[in-house]
């Protein structure tokens, strides 16, 4: 296949997104300008002035001066050295994207951010860093490592990354809209209301919302300065008495989402922002600031001004993640809906896989146009992840056109999502062409073992993710593996598919509550070989348990596919995990039976039977 005849994309791409080629020019330019300036080096993180994993294109300043592309990472430019550090899923796309001879890819599990810095920056030294892009605890950490070594930290009035790059894309300008309320299930006003009284309990005078996820559910709007999540990007001041104000640039904003926030609050321009937080500060307030998402450079504001900033929990954060009857629904509808697209594609697949001319890129564009056969598809909810073999064990492989493979007998891993105006979606499934190996089969079944534990869990009230998310690994522990990605992450309602606090894994602190989504994911990857990964989103649920003495939590699993039959050793199954599974089996094809038809619905009824 030439690439004049790659199959399109409405929502993806398959352009090659960096070029390692330019990466020495750019690094000696910033150094060039660093030096005009007195400065030793400079930090440059993966993150946009709200922190978000999506940054929109003209602030994706790490792509521009490495070649990395990745959702995670941060560079520091020294004098006399360059770093990349990324975490353990980037190890291998860092290394591909960036000019090794220019820039060091490090693993950041190896040696962190600040370590790096310790023991590279030169005593004396003074690193610069721009203070919309670190967090308040972010530019501290910084302080304390370039202090270790002997050196400074000094905030920058302008990134001087900006004034090189000439081709810098503009900000975007989609419009704002309103969210309709029958699947948002609150009202703004309501929302406030609940703010408001966290904030008189944390004895603050306001809040600054910096998280555009957070904006968009507050107010019931949507966007779409990013890809792939529904996004305004801009900020609001919720007072702890009185109206509040949200920041955005006016022209963006529909009649409709106008209306629904000036019901409730003021509009400004992005650039009175400053302003307003000054005036905070001027009346001696404490305002609280999300400890994640802002920016250090707004604490400065209100510090320099005579407020107090108060850099903790964002309330609004808990109150998102545990979703009200409506978000429920909804996203109950869109897996249903999502669900048969994916049983049409898989039964497509099944058909046209063996034949040997299908490749990853043909795979990527058939479930998109799947999705969108539905009539409600928005977007994808994030570039989907379509591996055949080798490229399967990269967890989060982008596929491109210079490395598209073909689909080959062995393994093929597909982890896609789509965005719904009642839900956004995740899934992922493992297949294979032809006969699977037996030690393929073995490693299926040990994380497939894994993701129908967490699917059975019974937990007690206050229990965190972190406490559960060794029973995804327990399978693949007895046979000495492991993967390197926590189990599960939070997912949104029509906001992002990786939401916080809540999540299944060793760094979940947050405890679980209901209403909560989340992804339950384990997987196994082989590098240079094949990787597996099975993926439902499931719904944290009270239990009523006969003469139970405390409050009990499980979950709901929402997401209706079957699993690779193939690829399962039921002799590794107990009693227990066969029940389960038939029933899951049982209940896909009660629900999506009466939604296709023809070979896919045959495809269906025999993936679903018995084991």
């Amino acid at each position: 296949m030439t690439d004049s005849t790659l199959p399109t994309c409405r929502f993806q791409s398959f352009s090659e997104p960096s070029d390692p080629r330019q990466v020495a020019g750019r690094v000696t330019a910033l150094r060039q300008a660093l030096a005009a300036q007195g400065l030793d080096g400079f930090v440059i993180p993966r993150a946009d002035e709200h922190q978000g994993e999506y940054v929109p294109a003209h602030m994706a300043r790490l792509a521009w001066l490495t070649g990395f592309t990745g959702s995670a990472g941060n560079a520091v430019v020294l004098a006399d050295k360059a770093a990349l550090i990324v975490d353990g899923r980037y190890t291998i796309q860092s290394a591909e994207q960036t000019d090794t001879a220019v820039v060091t890819p490090v693993r950041m599990e190896d040696t962190p951010l600040e370590r790096w810095i310790e023991q590279n920056l030169p005593a004396g030294g003074k690193l610069g860093y721009d203070p919309w892009l670190h967090t308040v605890d972010g530019v501290a950490r910084l302080e304390k490592a370039a202090a270790a070594a002997g050196g400074s930290l000094v905030a920058l009035s302008a990134n001087p990354v900006d004034a090189l790059w000439s081709d810098r894309p503009a900000a975007p300008s989609a419009p704002v809209k309103a969210h309709p309320a029958a699947y948002a299930g609150e009202t703004p006003a309501a929302k406030l209301d609940r703010i408001r009284k966290a904030l008189a309990e944390a004895k603050v005078d306001a809040l600054v919302v910096s998280d555009p996820h957070a904006l968009a559910w507050v107010f019931n709007i949507r966007g779409g300065d990013v890809e792939h999540t529904p996004l305004p990007l801009g900020y609001a001041i919720v007072p702890r008495e009185g109206r509040p104000t949200v920041f955005l640039a006016p022209e963006k904003i529909t009649n409709e989402a106008g209306d629904a926030i000036g019901a409730v609050g003021e509009i400004a321009a992005p650039a009175a922002l400053e302003e307003q937080l000054k005036k905070l500060g001027a009346a001696k307030a404490k305002v609280r600031l999300d400890a994640t998402t802002a920016a250090s450079a707004l604490a400065t504001l209100i510090r320099d001004a005579g407020g107090t900033p108060d850099a903790g929990t964002d309330p609004i954060a808990l109150m998102k993640a545990r979703k009200n009857t409506a978000e429920l629904n909804g996203a109950r509808a869109a897996h249903l809906r999502d669900g048969a697209a994916m049983t049409n594609y898989l039964s497509w697949l099944a058909r046209e896989a063996p034949k040997g001319r299908l490749t990853e890129i043909d795979a990527v564009a058939a479930l998109e146009a799947e999705r969108l056969r539905t009539g409600l598809l928005k977007d994808v909810s994030f570039t989907t992840i379509a591996g055949a073999g080798p490229n399967a064990a990269l967890p989060h492989y982008r596929v491109s056109e210079a490395t598209n493979r073909k689909l080959e007998p062995g393994i093929f891993l597909v982890d896609s999502g789509g965005q719904y105006e009642d839900g956004t979606t995740d899934i992922t499934r493992t297949i294979v062409i032809g006969e699977p190996s037996a030690e393929m089969r073995d490693r299926y079944t040990r994380v497939l073992k894994g993701h129908v534990a967490i699917s059975r869990l019974v937990f007690v009230k206050g229990t965190s993710g972190a406490q559960l998310d060794a029973f995804a690994r327990l399978p693949l522990w007895q046979g000495g593996f492991d993967f390197d990605h926590g189990t599960g992450h939070g997912v949104g309602s029509y906001l992002s598919v990786h939401e916080g606090p809540q999540r299944l894994s060793k760094l979940g602190t947050t405890p679980l509550e209901p209403g909560m989504i989340l992804s339950n994911e384990p997987g196994y990857y082989k590098q240079g070989e094949y990787g597996i990964r099975i993926e439902n989103l499931i719904v944290v649920e009270e239990r009523q348990i006969p003469g139970a003495e405390r409050v009990i939590y499980g979950f709901e699993t929402i997401t209706w596919c079957p699993y690779e039959r193939a690829l399962i050793e039921k002799g590794m199954l107990d009693a227990g995990e066969i029940a389960w599974i038939d029933a899951y089996h049982a209940e896909v094809w009660e629900k999506l039976s009466p939604q296709v038809s023809g070979e896919a619905k045959a495809w269906l009824e025999k993936a679903c039977r018995p084991l």
